[in-house]
């Protein structure tokens, strides 16, 4: 079979994977409504397993890369899950008080794509710290249409318990300057909206498309934003004029950039929507984002 390529893929096809994605419609739904772009010789199976992640390929950094120290950490959440559990690394061989980074992940749990993350985030000379919200169900399962069904069944505010308490966590660590910013993915771009909103004292926060805060709690936002969107991601970008909107009138301190012709998840590397050149630029903004804030 001629191997799939994504420029020869119609927009609705990755609309239809983000509708599934995000729980707007089931997999019978999906696997339905990709059935009438199975034309030409392609397949339903072929378009699914062309458009699910590939973690096995994509996986960039191991537990024992050479580049990272890092580590598994259970600690407690007393307004969230209660015990909870994260991935710390942070530069190989470090000796010195390090920026911090909290690496929120999607609403699937931590999976090899987020740990990757954390791991770029540690080799750029920070403590990355990503938790994942799915420790009261064992942990992320192994597969985001399981991780999905899980954390799908926790309160999100509870969630956003749990990612407060990784932060006060890692802004205590020893090895931690006590400036601690975030980053979050989907998902995770709404967590870190409302730890802007929630900690008086957080050093940074990076949303990359996802939910923004209400307008109500604006006021509260005391940290600078640097929000990344995709151009055709209209489901996520029809909240941000009124969020922009919010963060003018409040004098807030943010900047915003949109990459144009790419898709929700443009940054992660596991799945066909990743976009290089749109991923490199977003994650090079981000460091430099948090060097300017967090050092």
């Amino acid at each position: 079979m001629t191997p799939i390529k994504k420029e020869n893929l119609k927009q609705e096809i990755f609309d239809l994977y983000d509708q599934y994605c995000h729980n707007v419609i089931d997999r019978r739904s999906f696997m339905s409504k990709l059935s009438t772009f199975a034309v030409g010789g392609l397949t339903v199976s072929a378009l699914m397993s062309y458009l699910l992640p590939n973690y096995a390929e994509a996986k960039r950094f191991d537990l024992d890369d050479p580049r990272v120290d890092a580590e598994y950490l259970d600690y407690d959440s007393p307004k969230g899950a209660g015990k909870m559990r994260g991935l710390l690394s942070r530069p190989k061989g470090n000796k010195a008080k390090l920026p911090g980074i909290i690496v929120v992940h999607e609403n699937r749990g931590l999976n090899p794509y987020i740990e990757d993350t954390a791991h770029e985030a540690a080799t750029a000379g920070f403590i990355a710290f990503a938790p994942d919200a799915l420790t009261p169900f064992g942990g992320y399962p192994g597969t985001d249409d399981e991780g999905r069904e899980m954390q799908a069944k926790r309160d999100r505010n509870e969630i956003l318990e749990d990612f407060i308490a990784g932060y006060e966590l890692l802004k205590n660590h020893p090895e931690c300057n006590g400036k601690v910013g975030v980053v979050g993915f989907c998902f995770g771009a709404w967590v870190s909206n409302m730890m802007a909103v929630r900690l008086p004292d957080l050093g940074a926060s990076a949303p990359f498309y996802g939910g923004q805060a209400t307008v109500e709690d604006v006021p509260s936002i005391k940290a600078p934003l640097q929000l990344h969107f995709a151009e055709l991601d209209t489901r996520v970008n029809a909240g941000w004029p009124e969020y922009e909107e919010a963060l003018k009138q409040q004098g807030k301190d943010y900047e915003v950039f949109f990459y144009p012709e790419v898709n929700h998840g443009f940054h992660n590397h596991s799945t066909p929507r990743y976009d290089e050149e749109a991923a490199k630029l977003a994650w090079g903004r981000t460091i430099d984002f948090f060097k300017k804030h967090l050092k």
